[in-house]
């Protein structure tokens, strides 16, 4: 009797802890999608899926550009959610048979279909590299071309070990750690 009395107090406290800690586990997953939201989703996942790009992908690059604050505007003039420059988006727009300006980059819809547009340019151009794609993203297509060609890099390598720009960089390292956590909350 002694022996079945152990034992149920055991099991009891084991299972206060596994339901406390669960609780804790459950808490703290609420906590981190609150700080990694799916903001402006009705417009992410329309054009992840248009342009073929896994949305979480798109969450993690807006969190790192504009932590989803669609009136940014950077010190170097990157617009809008997806931290677009004027000149880029107006590019990318005219290939898209759009006509822009500055003041529309901050629509969030427009900027995130532009920004993707241009995204998926970057994948083609770099044969669905993922890594140079957003090495370029951020540190531009002459940056990384000029460091492929100087062999810095590597046009097949996932390694971001050798980009030179430290911001591009730990840039490259945070959109593929929200990556990795989009995935891990939301899938």
């Amino acid at each position: 009797m002694k022996k079945l009395i152990k034992f149920l107090t055991i099991l009891i406290i084991l299972l206060a802890i596994y339901f406390i800690l669960f609780r804790i586990l459950e808490v703290d997953k609420e906590v981190m999608k609150k700080i990694y939201p799916l903001k402006y989703s009705e417009y992410v996942e329309k054009y992840a899926k248009e342009y073929k790009i896994d949305p979480y992908m798109v969450y993690a690059i807006i969190k790192a550009e504009s932590n989803f604050n669609e009136n940014a505007k950077s010190s170097s003039k990157a617009i809008g959610l997806m931290q677009i420059m004027e000149a880029t988006a107006i590019e990318t727009a005219n290939k898209m048979d759009l006509n822009v300006e500055e003041k529309d980059l901050f629509d969030p819809e427009l900027n995130i279909k532009i920004g993707l547009k241009y995204f998926t340019d970057l994948l083609k151009k770099y044969d669905d590299n993922y890594y140079l794609a957003i090495i370029a993203y951020n540190a531009g297509i002459g940056n990384v071309d000029k460091w492929i060609d100087d062999g810095t890099i590597k046009k097949d390598a996932s390694d971001i070990e050798n980009v030179p720009f430290r911001e591009t960089n730990n840039y490259v390292r945070k959109i593929l750690r929200d990556y990795d956590i989009y995935k891990e909350l939301y899938k």
